[in-house]
């Protein structure tokens, strides 16, 4: 398939950046306890979280995920072991960094990080969530449902939309996982996965209409 013809059209293009809006919290960061690289297939979470680190937000570090569902050839030795070795050459000290290896999921994530961080003694009130910019809201509407106790920072690198095409090269396949990280975010309440989020009416339609376009390849399976 041409260049051309993976590109998208400007009214996809304009609804899409709606639900990528809508998914960056614009949080605060400052301080906090830990961090934690959520698993996913870009490299940009843990080159952010060595930035972060260098700049002395938080002493430690769990890097977080096994082998990606959708691109396990991406990190064939899974997401976490990756995502260290890249912070590792980014100037990160092996000693700062934790290793979660075994979550599939958001909520296992957060939840297995939480015992990694336990075992490592260490029992944090403050966490910030690094992980690539659509799934901001989607990892603090989970944090807040799994990990109630401790106060959540949702962030990731600061990318305009267009930059973040541009990034990953392929612009249909971040509106399909823009659509299925929203699908998630309005679903997930209902089966006990995350606090329930207030999504706009606009976000609502735009969500709509790249449904009806084709982007689906990320929704849920029913």
């Amino acid at each position: 398939m041409t260049d051309d013809e993976r590109a998208i059209t400007e009214d996809q293009r304009q609804q899409a950046k709606l639900i990528w809006d809508y998914h960056q919290m614009n949080h605060d960061v400052g301080p906090t306890d830990v961090a934690i690289g959520l698993g996913s297939h870009d490299l940009g979470v843990p080159a952010f979280c060595a930035e972060l680190y260098r700049a002395g937000l938080f002493p430690t570090l769990v890097f977080s995920g096994g082998s990606n569902p959708t691109a396990p050839e991406r990190f064939p030795r899974g997401e976490a072991v990756h995502f260290r070795e890249h912070a590792l050459a980014l100037g990160v000290p092996a000693d700062a960094v934790l290793l979660e290896t075994g979550a599939r999921n958001t909520g296992q994530n957060i939840t297995l990080s939480r015992e990694v961080l336990t075992v490592a003694g260490i029992t944090p009130k403050t966490v910030l969530l690094v992980s690539m910019p659509y799934m901001e809201r989607r990892a603090y509407a989970t944090a807040r449902k799994v990990w109630p106790e401790v106060d959540v920072i949702c962030a990731s690198v600061r990318l305009e939309f267009d930059d973040y095409l541009k990034t990953i090269g392929d612009e249909h396949l971040v509106v399909h996982q823009l659509v299925g990280d929203l699908q998630r975010v309005i679903e997930y309440p209902l089966l006990g996965f995350a606090i329930e989020q207030d999504v706009p009416k606009d976000v609502h339609a735009a969500y709509a209409s790249l449904i009806h376009d084709g982007f689906t390849s990320r929704l849920l399976v029913p």
